[in-house]
């Protein structure tokens, strides 16, 4: 399992408004697929790690950080992939937080013989769906506070200038939860004070730049900003 979660991680930001999902598939104590969610509308953890074991896939055992989908959405249930690939025995390390579908994928692959484990959740499988089981349950986002502070708790000059408080490391950290968020939120002032670009610059390729949000109730926010000429919204 510790497996599947490394290859969710993988895909964490990059699924939205899905869950980031890995799983593994095992036989005679060989990994023979694995796989994590693709961008929405494409295939799900468990589809590519099937397509990547084939007919190998008959009698192995299936690892997944997620209870399997039964339901059609953009995509097929996974459960009916699974049930017709021959798989013999689910692990699971956690439910469907969705209220709707939860338990739904585990009866279905009961239902058609195929032995269900599900594991206690852990701190790093709730981590992976925390945004989305967030949004699920309350309809609310969810949502990462990042600021940068000195160890008296100020974040500029008594003249409200700006000085660089953060380094390296913890900003290119900034720049990878950017990357794994839908939106990024910044007042005016800080646009007309920093004129960022708020686009996440990471090594990996990303799918979409974060939608850039400003909060102006004024109308202030300046023409030349900086944001106006970067690609996205």
């Amino acid at each position: 399992m510790s497996r599947a979660i490394e290859l969710a991680q993988m895909a964490s930001g990059h699924t939205s408004p899905n869950p980031p999902v890995g799983a593994v598939l095992v036989k005679n104590d060989q990994i023979i697929g694995e796989g994590y969610t693709l961008p929405a509308g494409q295939d799900h953890a468990e589809i590519v790690a099937l397509k990547n074991a084939a007919s190998n896939a008959l009698g192995s055992e299936l690892y997944v950080t997620l209870e399997p989908c039964d339901h059609f959405g953009r995509t097929p249930p996974c459960t009916r992939a699974i049930i017709d690939a021959g798989v013999r025995k689910v692990h699971i390390a956690l439910m469907d937080p969705a209220p709707h579908t939860k338990g739904l994928g585990v009866r279905s692959l009961e239902s058609a013989g195929i032995q269900v484990s599900i594991y206690e959740p852990t701190q790093q499988s709730l981590q992976l769906v925390e945004a989305f089981a967030k949004h699920i349950t309350t309809e609310f986002p969810f949502v990462v506070a990042k600021f940068a502070m000195s160890l008296d708790g100020k974040i500029a000059t008594k003249l409200g200038e700006s000085q660089w408080i953060s380094n390296e490391d913890s900003r290119a950290y900034a720049h990878i939860l950017r990357s794994e968020c839908d939106a990024v939120i910044v007042g005016i002032g800080t646009v007309i004070k920093d004129n960022p670009r708020l686009t996440a610059r990471v090594k990996t390729p990303l799918v979409k730049q974060p939608l850039r949000v400003v909060l102006d109730s004024a109308g202030r926010f300046p023409r030349s900003s900086a944001m106006l000429k970067e690609e996205g919204e």
